[in-house]
């Protein structure tokens, strides 16, 4: 596998966690939002990865073993969940039902938060991947000296 290669899956998975933590950052933001344009409580979002050969030309194609086990990742899809709300006994509460039940999003922010450190350890692992590779290309030139 070259250097480009490397540095191109490694960006793939820096794009696709930072669209995580987006997701999970608007999880977070909207923990108690009772109503939405869409009308109900916010919906809980989660972002499903896919993974792709880390190939762009003919030449990449005809490459090694190696090569064509290499896979970049991408987030194929943002996806609003089906989970029920949590109803909250609140009568004086705008959005409150007839029975005086107001609709909560279905979001947990402690799974949430763990959720954001496991998507920005993957994301500093990407960082220390791209750094590696750029060193070894930095100590290849030197041999040429």
């Amino acid at each position: 596998m070259d250097l480009l290669t490397s540095l191109r899956i490694s960006s793939s998975g820096l794009a696709a966690n930072k669209k995580r933590m987006e997701a999970i950052s608007s999880n977070i933001a909207n923990a108690q939002t009772t109503r939405t344009a869409e009308g109900g409580p916010y919906r809980k979002k989660e972002v499903a990865f896919g993974s792709e050969p880390a190939r762009e030309s003919f030449a990449d194609i005809l490459e090694g073993e190696i090569d064509a086990n290499a896979k970049t990742v991408h987030a194929t899809e943002v996806i609003s969940t089906n989970t029920p709300p949590i109803l909250k006994y609140e009568p004086s509460h705008p959005d409150a039902d007839e029975r005086g039940y107001v609709a909560y999003p279905n979001i947990n922010v402690m799974v949430e938060m763990a959720n954001m450190i496991a998507a920005s350890r993957s994301y500093e692992a990407n960082i220390t991947a791209m750094n590696t590779t750029k060193q070894m290309a930095l100590k290849a030139l030197e041999i040429g000296r």
